[in-house]
């Protein structure tokens, strides 16, 4: 299994950029697709972005143009570059990881929330106008 903890939320003005790190335990992480969820108060989770194994990409039509996903696998690590930020941006941001079963996944990564088998705290984000 993998143990995620997010870090680099906090306050920011609209406009202006953040990036979020997601440091994952464990030594099989190059066979985790990644992603990362947001989620508002009073709303349902939200899709914002997910790299599969083979680092194929896949971003929520809120963020696209705005948002990078990347991973290092070297490290552990996966980002979320997130540029000309908007308050309603303003959310907890998850880290997510699914495991792949085998070679068929590697270029896979879901947007669908229940289909991640782990998941990071959260870390705050807020955008203030």
């Amino acid at each position: 299994q993998v143990q995620l903890v997010e870090s680099g939320g906090g306050l920011v003005q609209a406009g202006g950029s953040l990036r979020l790190s997601c440091a994952a335990s464990g030594r099989t992480f190059n066979r985790y697709a990644m992603g990362w969820f947001r989620q508002a108060p009073g709303k349902e989770r939200e899709f914002v972005a997910a790299i599969s194994s083979l680092t194929n990409t896949f971003y929520g039509d809120s963020v696209k143009g705005r948002f990078t996903i990347s991973r290092d696998n070297a490290k552990n690590m996966v980002y979320l570059q997130m540029n000309s930020m908007k308050p309603e941006d303003t959310a907890v941001y998850y880290c997510a990881a699914e495991w792949s079963r085998d070679i068929n996944d590697y270029s896979k990564a879901p947007v669908r929330a229940y289909e991640y088998d782990y998941w990071g705290q959260g870390t705050q984000v807020t955008v203030s106008s």
